[in-house]
């Protein structure tokens, strides 16, 4: 493999060399050294060309967003090697994997100007995506891959890192409008320069309503974001203030079902639409939710889903950045306060024959309304309508309606000294830093089940209990409830962490550089939860109360205080100005989070230990570039639970707890080629090819998990990536660009059995821009082909041993085709 890998270098510096046009006469970019190389600063003590590193790391500017066109934030970062995201959950709070990591986003940490906006990364409810938006306010964005990220961030593989416009002496701003056919009206504008000799402002932010991609039958997106900062230079420096705000509504797409379950080979097309259909209804609008207090009061709370993931969030940032002789030195420090109220429809089980439903609830209403009970049928919920499941699909389902309310903030603080030693054996670029953290947050939960028909914006469904004559005897079901409050939570946790972190970059000759990092942090969390039980409300006319959760009135409190040691040294090597080699091996370790000390049951407090080994090559001449980088990582301990056998009992089937680790490995491609003879042809490319797998279960009962060693892990894919070739010219006084963009997800499983796949698909978009003077107008087209290609699964029921089907019937489709519109004017 390497000696094919450095051939396949060999021969593109070759073709590189030969293809690649003169831009001697260009004035570089902002972002650029005079030679078109990307200037970057996150993971580095100064601001370093991209290829001078020992570590994969990727530069967006503006113009890259424009033509890579993604739908959200998610969408965008999956575009890079090594990072596989699944877009379809709406345009937030969606799921990042790195390099084949079991986590769902907890190892990438999200930051705005060098800071986090809170302190944990996997924050279900405050992930990074969620507070920090992507808008005309963001000037560039640097993603580092695994490096150095342990060592200048939190608990972090990998940092996405929004760099925000910053003014300067020539005042400048753009303003553009993006509609499309998804009912999405978007405005996006920023302004920017001096306000005297030394001081200088940039405001900027969007405002965006959207009907949405699936057909809600309310709208699924409101709201925008501001962000704005003013800089002073100093003498030896700058100071510069910033604020960030978010209040946007965004709806949560849920799985959906595709095909019957009880026959996989009849689509579920006719009924909920592959590509707008869903499960969110109007509905849902007016959601009573019902449990007790801890006084023994019923307690009614009133919910609607149109609301979804509603964000309230308020940064403050503050930077400090100066010279004292041969010191830099960088302080800063922000402080994020805010609140998310949550409304979405969860997927549960598979849908069901509708007269299998309905007998299994048989025996159960005899019990409640009496022996009389002759039979059960449906009705439209809250009505006496009658609805017949085999007028339609033949099946009726169950869906889980969930309530979260929760507050946060999180004050944090970074300073850090840097110096250039010079020595007989080569220059010693120290930096040392101290960082602190002060945060918390708390939680109101109700989760509430549904029943209701198999369609898009399905109706809601009562099961009516019937004499022989037809009296209505009572209801399984209350208005469409099936269950009520199964889940039912409250809690409040704080915690403070302080960590002591160093890193030397040291350069050996002009072309080797040897750099290692340490970090240690000390966390202390403190909080308390309500414990609850289960109860009957005491309704009789139904059995919906019969075994709702309470409160008992009592609560527990839990303190920890678990700490973490991250390490990493690596090496690079330039053999000369276009070619060069990498190494590096990192240590990262990340404890239980915050969410612990609010749990009513005793959490899982294990610390996650994952060690990273890459090896890279380096390739550029002019423009064009390659990057191949070779990982592997392990992951240690992973937590699961599964069906295996058990050796002492002789039982198959039985549920055990499993503990083992992840072993992946792979090797990611990152490439941009330009070429001379056809002057405005480009070609971009990520590649990532990777085993993901399960590896060395232990079980201390003695059970076997021959079950799942060394299957492929769940949702993630063995190879990923994505193709945009480009192309610019002119015509007369107008720039016109024509690019596409093919990209491609392999073969994953929903569960650990590796039973059920989520087949391999392929999409294909296209845009063009056209700019005249200073006005752009851009259309561009994502999904053009409608291909299908289903993410997630339903991870409530099938991750265990899947879905009972070869090819998953349940799951989040991706999104059809669609259009937008984008026109602007820069100034």
């Amino acid at each position: 493999m390497l000696k094919t890998v450095l051939a396949t270098g060999a021969a593109f510096v070759a073709l590189a060399t030969a293809f690649t046009p003169a831009y001697a006469d260009e004035a570089p970019a902002a972002a650029k050294d005079a030679s078109g190389d990307d200037i970057i600063v996150t993971g580095s003590t100064r601001a370093e060309r991209r290829f001078d590193v020992s570590y994969a790391v990727n530069t967006l500017s503006q113009d890259d967003v424009e033509k890579i066109a993604p739908v959200n934030l998610s969408d965008l970062i999956g575009q890079l090697p090594g990072f596989q995201t699944e877009i379809t959950g709406g345009e937030v709070q969606n799921i990042y994997r790195l390099r084949g990591l079991p986590s769902d986003g907890s190892f990438v940490s999200f930051q705005q100007d060098g800071m986090t906006l809170f302190q944990e990364n996997e924050g279900y409810f405050w992930r990074g995506d969620s507070l920090i938006r992507y808008d005309l306010m963001t000037d560039h964005m640097e993603v580092v891959r695994g490096g150095p990220a342990p060592i200048y961030s939190s608990n972090s593989g990998a940092i996405i890192n929004q760099i925000t416009v910053t003014g300067n002496d020539t005042p400048r701003g753009k303003a553009q409008v993006t509609l499309g056919d998804s009912g999405l009206y978007r405005a996006d504008a920023y302004q920017a320069g001096p306000i005297n000799s030394n001081t200088y402002y940039a405001i900027g932010g969007f405002l965006r309503y959207n009907d949405g991609y699936r057909d809600n039958g309310f709208p699924t997106d409101k709201g925008g974001q501001i962000r704005a900062n003013i800089k002073h230079d100093l003498d030896n420096g700058s100071i510069k203030f910033s604020v960030n705000y978010v209040n946007d509504h965004n709806v949560f797409y849920l799985p959906i079902p595709v095909s019957d379950p009880t026959d996989p080979s009849v689509s579920l097309n006719k009924y909920i639409n592959y590509f707008t259909g869903t499960l969110n209804t109007p509905e849902l609008r007016n959601v009573n939710l019902q449990y007790r207090d801890g006084a023994g009061n019923i307690v009614s709370r009133n919910s609607d889903l149109s609301d979804g993931r509603h964000t309230q969030m308020l940064n403050l940032g503050l930077r400090y950045d100066a010279n004292f002789g041969d010191w830099l030195i960088s302080a800063k420090a922000g402080y994020t306060q805010g609140k998310l109220d949550f409304a979405a429809l969860y997927s549960t089980t598979n849908p069901s024959d509708g007269d299998t439903f309905a007998s299994s609830y048989l025996s159960a209403a005899q019990t409640a309304f009496g022996s009389n009970v002759a039979s059960l049928g449906y009705v439209y919920a809250g009505t006496s309508t009658a609805y017949d499941p085999y007028s339609a699909s033949g099946l009726v389902m169950q869906a889980q309606y969930r309530d979260i309310h929760s507050k946060y903030y999180s004050g944090q603080a970074d300073l850090s000294a840097a110096r250039t030693f010079h020595t007989g054996l080569g220059d010693h670029d120290l930096k040392l830093g101290l960082y602190g953290s002060l945060y918390g947050m708390s939680q109101d939960v109700i989760y509430q089940n549904y029943l209701m028909e198999v369609s898009s914006k399905p109706k809601l469904l009562d099961l009516v209990a019937y004499s022989a004559t037809g009296e209505v005897l009572g209801s399984v079901t209350d208005n469409g409830v099936l269950n009520y409050t199964t889940t039912l939570s409250k809690g409040d946790s704080d915690a403070k962490m302080w960590g002591l972190y160093g890193n030397d970059t040291w350069t050996v000759t002009s072309g080797l550089k040897i750099d290692g990092g340490i970090r240690y942090e000390k966390y202390y969390y403190d909080g308390w939860a309500a414990l609850t039980e289960q109860v009957d409300l005491g309704d009789a006319t139904t059995l919906a109360d019969n075994t709702t959760r309470g409160f008992t009135g009592a609560t527990v409190t839990r303190h920890y205080a678990p700490d973490s040691l991250n390490w990493t040294a690596g090496v690079n090597y330039d053999l000369s100005g276009s070619f060069g080699l990498y190494g590096r091996a990192s240590h990262l370790e990340q404890p239980f989070g915050i969410s612990a000390s609010m749990s009513a049951s005793t959490p899982t407090t294990i610390t996650t230990k994952v060690n990273q080994f890459e090896l890279g090559l380096k390739m550029r001449s002019g423009r064009s570039y390659l990057y191949v980088t070779g990982f592997v990582s392990n992951f240690d301990p992973l937590n699961a639970s599964f069906l295996a056998y058990d050796e002492e009992t002789g039982q198959n089937d039985v549920t055990v707890p499993f503990v083992g680790k992840a072993v992946i490995k792979g090797i990611e491609f990152d490439g941009h080629l330009e070429a001379a003879f056809l002057p405005g042809f480009t070609i971009d490319g990520a590649l990532t090819v990777s085993d993901p797998k399960y590896k060395d279960f232990q079980n201390s009962d003695g059970a076997d998990p021959a079950l799942a060693e060394g299957n492929q892990i769940v949702r993630e894919p063995k190879i990923y990536g994505n193709i945009r070739p480009g192309y610019s010219f002119a015509v007369g006084d107008s720039d016109v660009s024509v690019y596409g963009r093919y990209t491609y997800m392999g073969k994953r499983y929903v569960d650990v059995y590796n039973n059920t796949a989520l087949p391999a698909y392929g999409t294909v978009g296209a845009g063009v821009t056209v700019k005249h003077g200073s006005w752009n107008l851009q259309v561009v087209g994502d999904n053009l082909f409608n291909a299908h290609g289903l993410t997630e699964g339903n991870t409530r029921t099938d991750s265990l041993a899947g879905q009972g089907s070869a090819e998953a019937i349940y799951g989040r489709p991706i999104y059809g085709r669609n259009f937008r519109l984008v026109i602007g004017k820069s100034w």
